[in-house]
């Protein structure tokens, strides 16, 4: 069976990727907790990613975290969906260097 991943936004910038683990493991195996964070300050950028052993895990997971507050705000906790690669260039607007 695949691993399912939720993407979980609206996270407090000051969490650590245990707090996630902390709010999912309830509902079953946590395989890995990661907070994306912002390559020029090193902050989070306030979302995150959760994956889960068993996708029927993930799905009831999902809908009980979703919604609640953790630290004065409310989460958005919804299936991952897959990176898409988009253009590439300065800036990441895919534009070149030309005149």
């Amino acid at each position: 069976m695949q691993m399912k991943k939720s993407y979980v936004g609206n996270r407090p910038f000051r969490t650590t990727e245990s707090d996630p683990r902390d709010l999912f493991s309830p509902r079953g195996e946590v395989a890995l907790a990661s907070i994306v964070m912002d390559r020029e300050t090193g902050r989070s950028r306030g979302f995150g990613l959760v994956e889960m052993a068993m996708d029927v895990d993930a799905e009831g997971a999902i809908n009980a975290v979703h919604g609640p507050e953790m630290v004065g705000r409310a989460l958005q906790v919804n299936g991952a969906r897959p990176k898409t690669e988009g253009p590439r260039g300065f800036g990441g607007h895919g534009r070149g260097g030309g005149c």
